[in-house]
């Protein structure tokens, strides 16, 4: 009987302990939810919660909470668990990585393009890459894969795909044009060495594309990528100047130059090629054209008076070589803020936004620019638009208070984004639609 006893109060005991466990687990859970959705309300007051571009999206139904795209997610605080369920956060800093579609054990993540409300503008391309037109392809930021690791894969896809429909006979000087010397054009550009395609790649800037405007400090990768020619790139953190060692090392090692500081104005259909117009009215002609520009385009200006001095910039590239300057940066995005508090070491920086309060930044510029206005590092004027610029002063205007402010300057740096080159693409017949929720990458 006392053996009895015994084992019901183990049994009962046990029991206890268990239910003890299941109740702290989900007391635990609880609160882990609280906390992602004080988040979520969080990025919703910060305009964080909606996405601008490629990001996943749950499919509940599937979800069974593993954790393991959270943890595949390198930016962080993209995604969380709530009540048992995978669910997006600050989804508008998603870049598009792609590493919790891939982790997800359930197949429950689809990355799309553009939500129900918000649509996002996107050129017309197939699975090849190619565009409407047949023999413009398009690859990288301008078809909606801006992460680098994406773009240097697509260059390479689409020039492998191009190598496939090129006959060898044709009437152009070149079997390939690329324009665009980013991260797509790179790759496209080493893809078709290797493929032995004589091909020609024009920017209009420099090596680089978007990835050289970027500050200095600035990290631009954080994933692996395989370069054609080159192999593994496994700097899942590295600044733009090594980044672009690795590209000119590539480019050198395979003796292949890239023709800089050519803007193409307009690509024409010449029979079986195509002709491609620089802004100096050169003609060049081609058999196919691959588009691996960026999506901004010209950067966008203010159009006031003086803006076409030498003063004026719309990129920071090298800010350790300027100081003692009375600054003005324009914009309220990462680019503005980073590029502040670059050049607010050695130089009097003044951050004007024409809005009343940042919104879109990622939590630690935020953090980082709000505490540098604190220790009087960095002065932030909300509610200011630029209204004319002179060669020694700038005029600005408060937008609230109609209030007029003239005072010394000598550098203005403009961030205030760059335009889909809509006009540029049209005139190639190229057909551009909005992308609403549309996905992108998605498990067959």
């Amino acid at each position: 009987m006392e053996l009895l006893i015994e084992n019901i109060l183990v049994y009962a005991l046990t029991i206890l302990f268990s239910l003890a466990i299941v109740v702290l687990y989900f007391r635990n859970q609880k609160k882990k939810s609280k906390k992602i959705e004080e988040k979520i309300a969080q990025a919703k007051i910060d305009g964080m919660y909606e996405p601008v571009s490629l990001h996943p999206v749950i499919d509940v139904n599937s979800c069974i909470r593993t954790g393991a795209c959270v943890a595949a997610c390198p930016e962080k605080d993209i995604l969380g668990i709530v009540n048992g369920k995978a669910t997006t956060i600050n989804a508008s800093h998603c870049v598009g990585h792609g590493a919790c579609f891939h982790a997800c054990p359930t197949e429950a993540i689809t990355l799309c393009i553009g939500t129900e409300k918000r649509g996002v503008e996107l050129p017309h391309v197939n699975q090849a890459f190619e565009s409407n037109v047949p023999g413009i392809y398009i690859a990288g930021e301008l078809g909606g894969m801006g992460l680098i690791k994406n773009a240097v894969e697509q260059g390479k896809q689409a020039v492998e795909n191009i190598a496939k429909n090129t006959k060898l006979h044709h009437n152009a000087t070149y079997d390939l044009i690329v324009i665009g010397a980013g991260p797509a054009g790179i790759s496209a550009t080493l893809t078709a060495k290797k493929l032995r395609l004589n091909c020609l790649t024009l920017e209009q800037d420099t090596l680089g594309g978007t990835v050289f405007t970027f500050p200095r400090s600035k990290i631009v990768m954080t994933s692996a990528m395989d370069l054609p020619l080159y192999g593994k790139v496994k700097l899942f953190e590295t600044s733009k100047s090594e980044l672009l060692n690795i590209w000119n090392e590539a480019l050198s090692k395979n003796e292949i130059s890239i023709q800089e500081n050519t803007k193409v104005e307009n690509i024409i259909r010449k029979d079986d090629h195509f002709e491609v117009e620089t802004m100096t009215g050169e003609l060049i002609s081609g058999k196919n054209i691959l588009l691996a520009i960026g999506r901004r385009g010209t950067p966008r200006k203010l159009g006031v008076p003086g803006e076409i001095q030498e003063k004026v910039a719309y990129r920071l590239l090298e800010p350790e070589g300027i100081s003692h300057k009375d600054i003005v940066v324009v914009g309220g995005g990462d680019s503005a803020v980073e590029s502040a508090l670059l050049l607010a070491d050695q130089n009097n920086v003044i951050l004007s936004y024409r809005s009343e309060a940042f919104s879109r930044l990622k939590p630690k510029n935020s953090e980082r620019i709000l505490d540098a206005a604190a220790r009087k590092k960095v002065q932030l004027w909300f509610n200011t638009n630029i209204i004319e610029i002179g060669k020694e002063n700038i005029k600005m205007q408060h937008s609230k208070t109609g209030e007029f402010i003239d005072m010394k300057n000598d550098l203005v740096f403009i961030f205030a984004g760059g335009e889909l080159p809509t006009q540029f693409l049209m005139k190639a017949g190229i057909q551009i639609t909005k992308k609403f929720g549309e996905a992108i990458l998605k498990h067959n």
